[in-house]
C-alpha cells in the first residue's frame, strides 16, 4: 500500500526543511546526492507504513535527521546513517545491502544502530550491560550513540500515541539511560528535554 496524495505532500514539506537545514553541511554536489539517494532509498523501504499514531512512519527518520543536523550539529554521514537507521532492522535491506550502496561506513553506523535497537527489547539486565559496553567502546564511533540519542527524542516527542504501559517502559529507559547518556555528551538542552517528556507522560496531573 503506498502513500496517499495527502501524506506525500507532508512527507515533501519535511524534507524541503531537512534539505534547508543540509545547506550548511553539504560542501559539494557529492554531498547532496549521497543525502538524496538515502532518503529515496528510505522513502521506498518504508512505502505505505504508519507509525501507531497514523503518520506515514517515514516521517520519523526525516525527523531524526533533522534533530541530528539542527539539534546536534552533525554532518553528511549522519544525515545518511539517520535517514536509513531502521531500513535494516524493519525492511529487507541488510547491512550488506548498505555497504554495497552506501560504503563501509555508514554499513557500520546503520549495523550499531539495529543492534542497538534490539537491545531495548531485552530484559532489565541485558539493556544495563549494554550500555555500560556503550560507554567504554564511545570511542568507536560516538555519531552512532548521537544518532540513538536523536531517534528517543523524536520518540519522546511523539509519545503520546503509545498506549500507557509503552508510555511507562519507553519513559523508564528514557530517565536511566538517555538522559544521563545526553548529559555525558553535553547535550545539556536535550538531557532536561528528554527529563522533561518523561515527567509529563509519568505525572501527567
Amino acid at each position: 500500500m503506498n502513500y496517499t496524495a495527502e501524506d506525500e505532500i507532508l512527507i515533501q514539506a519535511k524534507w524541503e526543511a531537512l534539505a534547508k537545514s543540509c545547506e550548511r553541511i553539504c560542501k559539494n554536489e557529492e554531498d547532496w546526492n549521497f543525502i538524496k539517494r538515502a532518503y529515496f532509498l528510505a522513502k521506498e523501504a518504508h512505502q505505505g507504513v504508519r507509525r501507531r499514531s497514523g503518520e506515514p512512519y517515514f516521517l520519523h527518520p526525516i525527523a531524526v535527521a533533522q534533530i541530528v543536523v539542527d539539534e546536534i550539529g552533525l554532518g553528511v554521514k549522519s544525515v545518511v546513517a539517520s535517514l536509513l537507521h531502521d531500513v535494516v532492522e524493519d525492511t529487507d535491506y541488510t547491512v550488506e545491502d548498505m555497504e554495497h550502496i552506501f560504503g563501509h561506513k555508514i554499513a557500520s553506523m546503520v549495523d550499531g544502530l539495529t543492534k542497538m535497537s534490539g537491545v531495548f527489547n531485552a530484559d532489565t539486565s541485558r539493556q544495563a550491560e549494554y550500555f555500560r559496553k556503550v560507554l567504554l567502546t564511545l570511542s568507536d564511533d560516538v555519531r552512532v550513540i548521537l544518532i540513538k540519542i536523536a531517534d528517543r527524542l523524536h520518540n519522546m516527542r511523539t509519545l503520546g500515541a503509545m498506549p500507557q504501559n509503552k508510555q511507562i517502559k519507553i519513559t523508564g529507559e528514557t530517565m536511566y539511560l538517555f538522559a544521563p547518556l545526553a548529559y555525558r555528551l553535553g547535550l545539556h538542552a536535550i538531557k532536561t528535554e528528554l527529563e522533561n517528556l518523561c515527567m509529563k507522560y509519568r505525572f501527567p496531573k
